[in-house]
């Protein structure tokens, strides 16, 4: 009997997170796929990731919309409640024979809730890493709450058996996002106009040329500094004079704060050589990093994909504070000549080698293969 594997996807992130496994779920004769699509994942004002979910030939079981507006700690807190609900009514239909939940954002959560309370097992990706803001309690706590994980780095596999967790049940299989990584490494060439295909606000440029690409999101912890923290890196991309892709910010608090200071910047640079786009395709996206000269901000994406890919990095602030890196990141706080120093000295080093410290681009088809065969236990057994 196939065994019913539901994937929650929430936000853009998510889907370059899971995709691999998307497919290899979707190919083991022993799986079958049950999606559902919440969040920001579904609202065109943060780039309507379902649109490219479908595009790959997914067809979602469910939509759920759960998010409060206003991008505060109130709304983030209310959008997890309603998400419990929603999520909980729709797996009770689904009835699934366990369930993925993706990272650490505030639906990370609510899928872990709701799945548990259900007696569902819940499957976590990447587990037992650390970094900043309040990503750091919600993904120990999902660990808490999942039953199998699948964690990207050997050091992540440490903390969570430090955590408690049997270690039957805990497996090192890189992150799915490598896979597509890998996918673009042997064929990086962009094969597409960016700025036709997907529109945006400001200048065009020569993207065979040098430009950097910015994806700066708030830190929860920081919300109320958003403004500033946006402005300082707004004044060190302008400085610099290098063309640059910057991407929306997610829809934590603190989100309106960097889109505000982004639509007031736009209205005062009308010639400014930022061009500003809200998402991409996760193979689009990643064409463009691993032409960029540099990608700035405090995006996981940076460690991660670019790690293995190469492509310098400049981490901004502490919302990545303790995530395993590569070398080609360096840090910087948010100041403008600090993140220019930073930037330059970037775009000078010739040692920046590529990193498998997330995977070798075939976490997907080893998750799947997982997933068919192992026990699914929702009794924890301790070992600690």
């Amino acid at each position: 009997m196939t065994r019913k594997i539901c994937v929650v996807i929430t936000a853009r992130p998510s889907y370059a997170r899971i995709r691999s496994a998307l497919y290899a779920i979707q190919d083991d004769p022993n799986l079958e796929l049950q999606l559902i699509i919440s969040g920001s994942a579904l609202l065109p004002k943060y780039g309507s990731a379902i649109d490219f979910i479908v595009e790959d030939g997914f067809v979602p079981d469910a939509q759920i919309y759960h998010i409060v507006e206003g991008e505060t700690l109130l709304s983030s807190a209310k959008s997890t409640g309603i998400a419990v609900i929603e999520l909980s009514s729709e797996l009770n239909k689904l009835k699934p024979d366990a369930v993925i939940t993706i990272a650490d954002r505030y639906e990370t959560l609510a899928t872990a809730i709701a799945a548990s309370y259900l007696n569902i097992p819940v499957v976590h990706i990447q587990g037992g890493e650390i970094t900043g803001s309040i990503d750091e309690k919600v993904r120990h706590a999902v660990t808490k709450l999942s039953d199998l994980h699948f964690v990207s780095t050997n050091k992540a596999y440490e903390r969570v058996i430090g955590m408690g967790e049997n270690p039957e049940f805990v497996h090192v299989t890189g992150c799915p996002s490598i896979d597509i990584a890998r996918k673009i490494q042997e064929h990086p060439s962009i094969d597409f106009d960016p700025f036709i295909k997907y529109g945006g606000v400001g200048e065009t440029f020569d993207v065979s040329q040098d430009y950097l690409i910015v994806m700066q999101h708030p830190i929860t912890t920081e919300h109320q500094n958003s403004n500033d923290q946006t402005l300082a890196t707004l004044s060190a991309i302008t400085e610099l004079n290098i063309p640059a892709f910057w991407f929306w910010p997610n829809p934590d608090a603190g989100s309106s704060g960097i889109a505000k200071e982004i639509r007031v910047f736009r209205e005062h640079h009308n010639n400014s050589n930022i061009h500003f786009i809200i998402n991409m395709s996760p193979e689009d996206f990643l064409k463009l990093a691993v032409s960029s000269s540099c990608i700035i901000g405090n995006s996981s994406v940076a460690i991660r994909e670019c790690s293995f890919l190469g492509v310098p990095a400049v981490n901004i602030g502490t919302r990545q504070f303790g995530r395993e890196r590569g070398n080609n990141v360096v840090d910087c706080e948010h100041n403008s000549s600090q993140i220019v120093s930073s930037i330059r000295h970037q775009l000078q080093r010739t040692d920046i080698t590529k990193d498998n410290l997330y995977g070798d681009g075939t976490a997907g088809k080893k998750m799947a293969d997982i997933l068919a065969t192992c026990e699914f236990n929702i009794n924890k057994s301790l070992t600690i």
